[in-house]
């Protein structure tokens, strides 16, 4: 069998391109946002000192995010063969986005640093590690469907965009409510609601794609709510960080 038939009802590109780069630069500016005071702009704050691991950790994300920005462009602009050359170098950053995205997570766990009032530091370490395993799931599968642009643009978009959580912890609580991580995730999915909608919207239906990864987000963050706290997740927890 043969994927035409499917992918043909997505053909008409120019229409989708502005989606990838704007939802791009949207995610960028997020991040920008939420970590402006503590790291982009910590010495206007004031905040306190960064250690090596979340320097390095900050460096790596916005490598990943400046670099989603610049594939979206060289793919609206039709310059696909540096779009795969750079996707080499993405590969890399992807690993690198994992390794220390666990690391990190695992090293404020032991030091007892939490961002979320209230929520202890081996109940919060389940948000960085599903993060984690829900942004390797996603990129392995727009690899994986690499030559099948429609599913690889789409599933690499997912995997950014479900990174937004921890951005939108570090909003002011005024703008993001007391809602905790269940306000973090609804703000993140709300981004991603767009972005599908609009893709719905411009090709009149939703793409399997889209509906196959929104679920493996979705599936992740409540999966995260109903296992934090629980006596196997503690263990777990607590196995990390010893």
């Amino acid at each position: 069998m043969t994927s035409a038939p499917l992918d043909a009802t997505f053909r008409p590109l120019t229409r989708e391109r502005p989606l990838y780069a704007s939802a791009a630069l949207v995610a960028a500016l997020i991040v920008l946002a939420g970590f402006a005071p503590t790291y982009y702009l910590k010495g206007v704050f004031a905040t306190r000192d960064l250690d090596a691991l979340r320097h390095v950790h900050g460096a790596v994300m916005t490598t990943w995010f400046a670099l989603f920005f610049v594939q979206a462009r060289l793919v609206a602009t039709r310059r696909i063969a540096a779009h795969r050359q750079v996707g080499v170098v993405g590969i890399f950053v992807a690993m690198l986005v994992v390794a220390v995205g666990i690391s990190l997570g695992i090293a404020a766990a032991r030091a007892g640093v939490t961002p979320v009032p209230g929520v202890s530091p081996l109940t919060f370490l389940v948000l960085p590690i599903g993060e984690m395993f829900t942004f390797s799931v996603l990129f392995v599968a727009a690899i994986a469907l690499r030559r099948r642009a429609e599913y690889h643009k789409r599933l690499m978009l997912l995997a950014t965009l479900a990174m937004l959580a921890p951005a939108f912890a570090r909003f002011p609580a005024e703008l993001v409510g007391p809602g905790g991580p269940v306000a973090f995730f609804g703000l993140t999915d709300l981004v991603i609601a767009g972005c599908i909608a609009y893709d719905s919207f411009r090709n009149r239906r939703m793409h399997p794609a889209f509906a196959a990864g929104v679920a493996v987000v979705v599936v992740s963050q409540v999966g995260r709510l109903v296992i934090s706290g629980t006596p196997q997740w503690m263990d777990f927890a607590g196995w990390l960080v010893s």
